[in-house]
């Protein structure tokens, strides 16, 4: 696992977010610490991929700010932020016929000065370290475009990871994913949180967020409903308001799980 240094912090503050003339997100307010996932969850439209774009310093927002370990955005720079932040964007896409060893050096680009890299063992290290972390240490000569869909995914994490980074932000990481190949996915976003980074991911199926994730937080209609511990997050009201479902329960290994059901009516 490659080292993400010391604990980070990050903080989004009042965050107010236009789009196309309407208000996607009003209010936002945010404390992120290390050690565990975050699942962002909420309905289409509540502006879960809006809000992670915002955190990974790739949209300004309308009102408000970012801090990481006290600094804004503005402060940091793009590269300075682009070491500290690693961002995964929905479905990612190779368009050249890479190797995997290639795509997961495309991670280094942040550390490398204006005529190359400045120690290629040590980013040669890292691309190591974020294949080995990712399953895909006997796949780095294989082409990208030649894996199974999981296998692009741990691919493109590798790329995330091996820049080191303080921050993982993933945006739906399990779509077009076999049960499987989602259960990889997040067993590592979860190992990499408890190995000391913050870890959000925008996620639509709120079983997986109850079982995998430490905090929820639930946003509909540009606002945070509720945030919290998955089962005091996912309550059977706060899922009702924001999905206009009703859900099922199970207990799995001491978690409550909830299932959404029963569309109500109206």
């Amino acid at each position: 696992m490659v080292s993400p240094g010391p604990a980070p912090k990050m903080l989004a503050s009042g965050i107010a977010a236009d789009l196309g003339g309407r208000r996607v997100l009003d209010g936002i307010d945010l404390a992120l610490d290390a050690g565990g996932l975050t699942a962002l969850v909420g309905p289409n439209g509540a502006g879960k991929s809006t809000l992670l774009a915002i955190l990974a310093g790739l949209l300004a927002p309308t009102a408000g700010r970012v801090l990481i370990d006290g600094q804004s955005f503005q402060s940091l720079g793009d590269r300075a932020r682009a070491r500290r932040i690693g961002y995964l964007e929905q479905q990612p896409a190779c368009h050249w016929p890479l190797s995997v060893a290639a795509l997961a050096r495309l991670g280094r680009l942040p550390h490398r000065g204006r005529f190359g890299s400045t120690d290629p063992a040590a980013d040669e290290a890292a691309v190591t370290a974020a294949l080995a972390s990712t399953a895909l240490t006997g796949f780095r000569d294989r082409r990208v475009d030649h894996l199974s869909g999981g296998e692009r995914m741990r691919a493109h994490l590798a790329r995330v990871l091996a820049g080191a980074p303080q921050v993982v932000l993933a945006d739906e990481p399990l779509a077009g994913l076999d049960p499987a190949h989602q259960l990889d996915v997040l067993g590592l976003l979860r190992d990499l949180a408890a190995a000391g980074r913050i870890v959000v991911v925008v996620m639509h199926d709120l079983a997986l967020a109850a079982r995998f994730a430490d905090r929820v937080v639930l946003l509909a209609e540009g606002r945070i409903l509720t945030d919290g511990p998955p089962a005091r997050a996912l309550d059977d009201a706060a899922i009702g308001r924001a999905y206009g479902v009703d859900v099922r329960r199970v207990n799995i290994d001491g978690r409550d799980v909830p299932l959404p059901w029963m569309r109500r009516p109206g």
